[in-house]
């Protein structure tokens, strides 16, 4: 049911409940009955998605897709053009007899809310169910607060509502991703009151704004997510998402379903320890991150703190950025290898706010030096993600989605792939 009023966070539990976790578990498999409601919303669920990633598609298509019975898929598609989240599309063309109704995904039937949280910026995004973002609103602000950005996002959600032309859109939720632990980890110029965000109600926060369900998610995670439902993970769904923002993150894709580990706190791929004589950095996100690259450009005498004005350097400052993804490539092929070895994923994006040439770079330098990797069973192919610059705030308007429309990994991997 959309618009029920709820918080949930689906980011790393706090450092004591992850040490005792309350979560209940069980030995061996994990069984879950399901009632008739229950098995009535999953199919539901199934057939939106295989529109969503076939349309235009007929109900005779849907019907051998899922496996359900053509009296099924006419009751759900009925309830489906009755909520509006599909539209018919006209007969398909050609065929003998009666031609058979094409159907696809309305775009404006439902839409949702994502907000990205990080230590340089605040974006807002409305999205619609095909992974189109309908509005986009953005700030670079160096380590906003709490109150920063409730003001941006209810400035920008209400502009958003109000250009909205028709009805007001149906919004199913707002999504929000923001780093782990963002007051406890220590940056570059971070004040000393950004703590503050260590017992901060996020979901509070942007419930007050709007009326909806508020979903938090890791932004690394939630990047990961978007590129499984609208990027290559759609083609290749065990990958790992390397996100380059103002840390590092990473998040792990594992046949459709994203693995968060016993703690939640899977994919940590910045904290991994790393020793050069280029650096003095200890951890990998001291040098792969945008905070570093900028401290390397304001070591060298240059000052940037966007990701546009990385565009626009002078020579002296390409060579600077040209260094830093040198040793950028350098230290992540030993993460990379032992990524392939232990996950063996088909791929693994990088994605972020580096500007795109800047990642293609970067992707071409880690491939590079990964080729002359001898004696490793499998090697996966590094590749900038689709979702790329706005990949966490369009994973946090994929969350509404996935509590209450979207299937499970099992009926995933049944509809989304080939």
């Amino acid at each position: 049911m959309l618009g029920k009023a709820l918080v949930e966070d689906h980011r790393a539990p706090s450092l004591e409940t992850s040490r005792k976790s309350n979560r209940k578990r069980t030995s061996g498999a994990s069984l879950s009955g399901a009632n008739l409601e229950r098995v009535g919303d999953h199919n539901q669920r199934v057939i939106l998605q295989a529109i969503r990633l076939g349309a235009p598609i007929t109900r005779v298509a849907l019907a051998k897709i899922s496996g359900l019975t053509p009296p099924a898929v006419a009751n759900i598609t009925k309830r489906l053009l009755d909520d509006g989240l599909i539209l018919e599309a006209g007969r398909v063309q050609g065929a003998r007899g009666q031609p058979a109704m094409n159907l696809t995904i309305n775009p404006d039937g439902c839409l949702s809310i994502g907000v990205n949280i990080d230590r340089d910026h605040i974006t807002v995004v409305m999205l619609d169910l095909l992974g189109a973002v309908r509005a986009r609103a953005s700030q670079e602000i160096e380590f906003p607060l709490p109150a920063d950005v409730a003001r941006f996002c209810k400035t920008q959600i209400r502009k958003m509502l109000a250009a909205w032309k028709g009805d007001p859109p149906r919004l199913s939720g707002i999504g929000v991703a923001l780093p782990d632990d963002l007051g406890r980890v220590d940056l570059p110029h971070r004040p000393g009151n950004y703590d503050v965000w260590s017992s901060a109600d996020v979901g509070k926060l942007l419930a007050d704004i709007l009326p909806l369900p508020v979903f938090l998610e890791n932004d690394a995670a939630a990047a990961a997510l978007g590129e499984l439902q609208f990027g290559h993970g759609l083609r290749k769904p065990s990958f790992f998402y390397v996100l380059v923002s103002s840390g590092l993150g990473g998040g792990m894709v594992v046949e459709g379903d994203y693995f968060r580990g016993a703690q939640g706190r899977s994919g940590e791929i910045g904290f991994l320890p790393v020793r050069s004589p280029k650096t003095k950095a200890r951890s990998l996100q001291e040098v792969v991150s945008l905070s570093a690259l900028y401290a390397h450009l304001e070591a060298g005498g240059i000052t940037v703190d966007r990701p546009d004005q990385l565009t626009a350097l002078t020579a002296k400052g390409q060579a600077l950025v040209a260094d830093w993804i040198a040793l950028s490539a350098k230290l992540l092929v030993q993460p990379f290898v032992a990524i392939s070895c232990l996950f063996n994923p088909e791929a693994i994006y990088i994605g972020g706010r580096l500007p795109t040439n800047l990642i293609d770079s970067l992707v071409a330098a880690v491939n590079d030096r990964l080729a002359r990797v001898e004696d490793v069973p499998a090697l996966a192919r590094v590749e900038r993600a689709a979702t790329s610059a706005d990949g966490p705030a369009v994973g946090a308007a994929l969350l509404p989605f996935m509590a209450q429309l979207l299937p499970s990994r099992a009926a995933l991997m049944k509809t989304g792939r080939a």
